[in-house]
């Protein structure tokens, strides 16, 4: 019991499962370590396969056949993983596809009176598949196609969902733009009888590369389609982050997300909760990330990742 508490406890601060409004809420969850040390702040960014979870627009950004894998582990026994790859088919565009899973381990099965029944599971897993071309120069967009999968024990929920992207870059300025629209859809089975929404988030940000500095900076407005009770609470949502290129080898990465800054304050105090940290490593072909969040109180949440090109 004590675990199942705290297990939930770790859901509903998080956000990334099942709450009363939302379902698949996994979605929302952050795998790339280079990501994450960002603050997810990467609608805009390009040349990352990753992108592909933020705006399928940056698809088209990227360049022979790249492939990232991304680790997470959580609280308690929470893991969750992710895998993307991407190429260019003949003259048709770029496609990509990727798989985001979580499991939260196995919980005791107990009836009424509290007599052991057994154990069970519980998990959640999306396969997406994403496509991008060109509108113009530098004008990128995008299209997402995913199918959602969720298990609680012997209960399951699935749904399909889309993402839709444009990106735009001004190379000799070092900016680029991007805008998305996430998890659009909706369960085609549900736990129990109450359909559920699905994480909808519409997000707006940018990206500058310093032009004498090697330092490029990330900002994102998140979940801009959400009801606020004043206009200037809708730009509430917003995460940065910046990335120093301190050699060929190394990069330090550094992000800050308002919103789990704000959720994550227990009583006056919210201690690093909402600042993240990561490091970027190239060796020959290969990078290796990793990413630190904070949650304050509660611990922290650790990322390794390591991705290359064919």
């Amino acid at each position: 019991m004590k675990k199942i508490l705290f297990t939930f406890l770790i859901i509903g601060f998080t956000g990334f499962s099942i709450n009363a409004q939302n379902v698949f809420e996994f979605l929302r969850l952050d795998n790339s370590p280079r990501a994450a040390a960002l603050a997810g702040s990467f609608v805009a960014n390009n040349g990352d396969a990753n992108v592909m979870f933020y705006n399928p627009a940056g698809i088209k950004t990227l360049e022979n056949r790249p492939v990232s894998f991304s680790f997470l582990k959580h609280l308690e026994d929470i893991n969750s993983a992710s895998l993307v790859y991407s190429q260019e088919i003949l003259d048709w565009g770029r496609f990509a596809a990727g798989v985001q899973y979580i499991s939260f381990g196995n919980f005791i099965e107990a009836d009424q009176v509290g007599n052991k029944l057994g154990e069970f599971g519980a998990g959640d897993f999306a396969f997406t598949l994403g496509y991008a071309n060109e509108l113009d120069k530098n004008f990128y967009y995008g299209v997402n196609v995913k199918f959602i999968y969720s298990s609680i024990a012997d209960y399951s929920s699935t749904g399909l969902a889309a993402d839709i992207g444009l990106q735009y870059h001004i190379p000799e300025e070092r900016w680029s733009f991007g805008f998305s629209i996430l998890n659009l859809g909706s369960q085609i089975s549900s736990y129990v009888n109450t359909t559920e929404d699905l994480p909808l988030d519409v997000r707006f940000g940018f990206a500058k590369t310093l032009q004498n500095l090697p330092f490029t900076f990330f900002a994102s407005l998140n979940k801009l389609n959400e009801k606020y009770n004043n206009f200037t609470d809708r730009f509430s949502q917003f995460t940065f982050g910046g990335e120093f290129k301190l050699s060929n080898t190394l990069r330090l990465r550094l992000g800050y997300d308002n919103e789990k800054r704000k959720e994550l304050k227990v009583g006056s105090s919210a201690g690093l909760a909402g600042f993240n940290l990561g490091l970027g490593i190239n060796i020959s072909d290969y990078n290796f990330d990793y990413g630190f969040s904070s949650l304050g109180l509660i611990g922290a949440l650790h990322r390794i990742g390591i991705s290359t090109s064919f």
